[in-house]
């Protein structure tokens, strides 16, 4: 039997909940409920397309120009985007990690991340995944095995959707952020924040996204009484819905409705809602970026819940 695109599959089941991770880059390739799926994701004989479900570490979105300086050295990453020349989404999405333990409803995989060119640091990556009765968690582990700091961010991309309905464009979104992040025309951030409020942006109040092109940074959070941000889109009755919601390590999520993706059919199908430890960018801007010490670790937890 011939392998499938992206590796061995793990399958995952809770009650009435479904769920599928993958050797490559530990990525979340389904995730089902017994009413509907919750995300729109990619069937086992295909690779993965938009970076659907895929772990975005040890940075999330562009690095401006595939360069960035630390402690006065400058490092030079490899272009995997030519039309900005940026280096996206990191290093470790189309690697295969190992299994390190699994039951019924959690898998956990991970992977030693060694030093290359633009990158000459270690880091000892884990990702576990669990069903439960609130839904998918997925708790991101990174660990400076080296002997010098490293910078880091972690992100995810779940493209999530709404049952009865092909597109998008009659969701009801919510996004609880008072700002997004100025870019250019490569998507970096300029270093301008704007405030959302009189703005097409102000996704405070849910209301649909209709015709609205989504490729856009929110920031100043505002957590729920429990700490934790949730990002909502339910469908046009309300009736149903599908929360992605993220600990305080994120400080950022990244919205993406699709509009740019290779395969025209698969264009706003489904919502990318990425949660994200720093700002696109972030090794060059600083902001949200980590700096792990040798021997230091850092962990962030997001998730999928049914509404």
């Amino acid at each position: 039997m011939t392998s499938p695109p992206s590796g061995q599959q793990y399958e995952l089941a809770h009650g009435g909940q479904r769920a599928v991770i993958v050797e490559l880059g530990a990525g979340l390739r389904e995730y089902d409920t017994d009413v509907s799926p919750l995300v729109d994701g990619y069937a086992r004989d295909q690779a993965c397309d938009g970076s659907r479900g895929q772990l975005l570490i040890p940075w999330p979105n562009r690095i401006a120009g595939a360069t960035y300086r630390l402690d006065g050295a400058e490092f030079r990453l490899p272009v995997n985007e030519p039309r900005t020349g940026s280096a996206i989404h990191g290093l470790a999405r189309d690697k295969p990690w190992r299994l390190a333990g699994s039951s019924a409803a959690a898998v956990t995989l991970t992977f030693d991340l060694p030093p290359q060119d633009g990158y000459p640091f270690s880091l000892g990556l884990s990702a576990t995944y669990s069903l439960a009765g609130d839904g998918l968690t997925c708790q991101v582990t990174a660990t400076n095995r080296g002997e010098r700091p490293c910078p880091y961010g972690a992100g995810a991309h779940p493209y999530v959707r709404v049952a009865g309905s092909e597109l998008i464009d009659d969701a009801l979104l919510q996004i609880p952020s008072g700002a997004t992040l100025e870019t250019d025309d490569r998507g970096i951030p300029t270093g301008a924040e704007r405030h959302v409020e009189g703005t097409v942006f102000d996704f405070r109040t849910p209301r649909p996204i209709g015709t609205l092109v989504l490729d856009t940074a929110f920031t100043r959070l505002r957590a729920d009484e429990d700490g934790v941000t949730r990002i909502t889109l339910r469908s046009c009755d309300a009736s149903h819905g599908v929360a992605v919601w993220m600990d305080q390590s994120h400080r950022y999520a990244m919205i993406y409705s699709g509009d740019t993706l290779p395969d025209v059919s698969r264009r706003r199908r489904g919502l990318a809602v990425e949660p994200m430890t720093c700002a696109p960018d972030a090794f060059n801007s600083g902001a949200g970026l980590v700096v792990l010490q040798p021997g230091e670790e850092h962990r962030s937890t997001w998730g999928i819940a049914a509404l």
